[in-house]
């Protein structure tokens, strides 16, 4: 009995040996049942999502608390982004952080608005001192909320280690019941060098694939010769909610040997924009469906990916017959297999066709300038993760840049000379990306110094000038001139610019300024009565509203309270 117990003993103290993340140390920074909308890692628009989305049922205002103590080292408050977030950093060096948040607990929102009055300013960042914001754990810090670039109500929740890195909170023990197996939709063969092929084919390809009863995947046989990958769409479901989420571990066999795993555990900030380099980046602008690629391409510096043999790539031989086999796991250890026959099989293949006699060459490893006539393009080095030839045409006002199938690794300088334009109308010019089918022009950061206009981008595609020379619209929501609004908490306006957009806005009442906060999503500024900076009865308020050429409105009214 007593070798029994000691083996116990010592399994579980082995175990726990071998996980080095605390599991009883954080708890939950919501009192209800954790539901996710979005898992660590799973893909998102440039980036890898960096914690979990925490369902909140549709509704904003329920109680955050602490994971565990510590102090309040970062508060950033932002139009987009996060939003409202809180950051706080704990005794055994991890950071835990909120966002998207309603409000903050009434200490540390008096503490931020101090700041937002002194610096008269909505947007703010702050960084407290160990002793300004101490934290208990399970202490009340914050409301959930929707703002920022928050698509509904919940709460993103992160747990950083001391370089600052997003790793998986259920690492930590947080337990969200999954019982599902991932889910394969699509899967893809790429040829990886000359004389290769799949199915005959040398570009990539659709396979394929069949469900079996016991829930993993097979495909048909495949033909294919030389230098080989394969790319699949896959995503996960928990138990409590419809979303497709990400997976947790993907690894590939060749044959029964390791070939590539992708363990989505943990990352950096540096490295998250080489999703682009992860994924089918052309395949995902025609479809906006994400393709994992399972194998490395050149200078792809993602962590997450282990490399176990040959990048991940397969060469299949002549007259051979081999098994390529995919295994998709979430946190939970659900798994889902698919197996890829393979006959090496080699074919004649048709003669490639001759590029485009008219594409400009680009050394990944050197500096480019490309110019005609008005317009100019500055490629920094080691801007593309390969060399690469792209088209590049100017007619009249607009720049003919490729297409926005290839992901670049830094931004851009696409300049226009305006010279030639009435000097009336220089000041209202902007550089604007043109839409996929050319009926709308976004509005790209624009830089002016004298006859030059320039904007900075990190996407290939069509490029024009535009012109704004429309003043930003201001309108009161919930209140009339010369109203009484005794009985009124909140004072709303809705500010609004359908070309430029936003750059800035002021507000005063009684030549004093006051803090309203901007919600982009719903063009509403609030102001708070709450915040009691205002005494008088009879109340002048002023806005002024600049967009991002320049164009001002002013908005003025009178109001009463007592």
């Amino acid at each position: 009995m007593k070798v029994v117990l000691f083996l116990i003993v010592s399994c579980f103290s082995f175990c726990n040996a071998q996980t080095p993340y605390p599991q009883d140390y954080f708890s939950s920074p919501l009192d209800i049942t954790l539901v996710l909308s979005g898992t660590f890692a799973e893909l998102r628009s440039n980036h890898f999502h960096s914690g979990l989305d925490i369902k909140t049922g549709g509704k904003q205002g329920l109680k955050t608390y602490a994971a565990a103590s510590g102090y309040v080292s970062r508060i950033k408050i932002s139009r987009y982004g996060y939003g409202k977030a809180l950051y706080i950093t704990h005794p055994n060096g991890y950071t835990t952080v909120y966002a998207h948040l309603q409000k903050f607990s009434s200490t540390i929102e008096a503490y931020v608005k101090k700041q937002q009055y002194k610096q008269e300013t909505f947007e703010i960042e702050l960084f407290p001192k160990a002793e300004d914001l101490k934290i208990s754990a399970k202490e009340i810090i914050a409301y959930t909320g929707n703002t920022g670039g928050s698509g509904g109500p919940h709460l993103h929740f992160e747990i950083r280690d001391k370089q600052e890195r997003p790793m998986n909170p259920m690492l930590f023990g947080f337990d969200i019941k999954d019982t599902t197996k991932p889910m394969v939709y699509e899967l893809f063969g790429y040829s990886l060098s000359e004389g290769s092929h799949i199915n005959g084919q040398t570009s990539r390809v659709k396979i394929r694939v069949i469900k079996l009863p016991n829930g993993d995947y097979k495909t048909e046989q495949v033909t294919a010769f030389g230098d080989v990958g394969f790319g699949i769409i896959s995503t996960d479901r928990q138990d409590f909610a419809s979303n497709k989420n990400g997976v947790s571990l993907i690894s590939t066999q060749f044959n029964g040997t390791k070939s590539l795993e992708v363990d989505f555990k943990r990352f950096s900030f540096s490295e998250t924009k080489h999703l682009n380099r992860y994924i089918d980046y052309a395949y995902f602008f025609e479809t906006k469906k994400r393709i994992q690629k399972l194998f490395i391409e050149s200078n792809n510096p993602l962590q997450l990916l282990k490399n176990h043999a040959r990048q991940g790539r397969v060469f299949i031989k002549e007259d051979t017959n081999s098994i390529y086999k995919i295994s998709i796991s979430d946190f939970k250890g659900n798994q889902s297999n698919l197996t890829i026959p393979i006959i090496g099989l080699k074919k004649d293949l048709p003669q490639l066709k001759s590029p485009p006699f008219n594409l400009r060459q680009i050394t990944a490893n050197e500096e480019t300038l490309l110019e005609k006539d008005r317009v100019s393009v500055q490629i920094y080095k080691d801007s593309f993760y390969e060399d690469i030839a792209i088209s590049f045409e100017v007619t009249n006002d607009t720049l003919k840049l490729h297409k926005p199938i290839i992901p670049l690794k830094k931004s851009m300088n696409i300049s226009f000379d305006i010279s030639q334009y009435e000097e009336s109308d220089k000041d209202k010019l902007y550089i604007g990306s043109v839409s996929r089918y050319g009926n709308i022009l976004y509005y790209t950061p624009t830089n002016k110094r004298g006859n030059i206009l320039t904007a900075r981008t990190k996407y290939l595609g069509n490029y024009t000038l535009g012109i704004d020379d429309e003043k930003p619209k201001i309108k009161a929501i919930n209140f009339k001139d010369d109203s009484w609004i005794s009985n009124y908490r909140y004072l709303k306006v809705k500010i609004s610019d359908e070309i430029s957009g936003i750059k800035n806005y002021r507000a005063t009442i009684n030549d004093q300024w006051v803090l309203m906060e901007y919600d982009a999503k719903s063009q509403t500024l609030t102001h708070d009565f709450n915040d009691e900076v205002i005494t008088d009865i009879k109340n002048n308020l002023k806005i002024i509203v600049t967009d991002n050429v320049g164009n001002s409105s002013t908005f003025e009214t009178t109001f009463y309270r007592k």
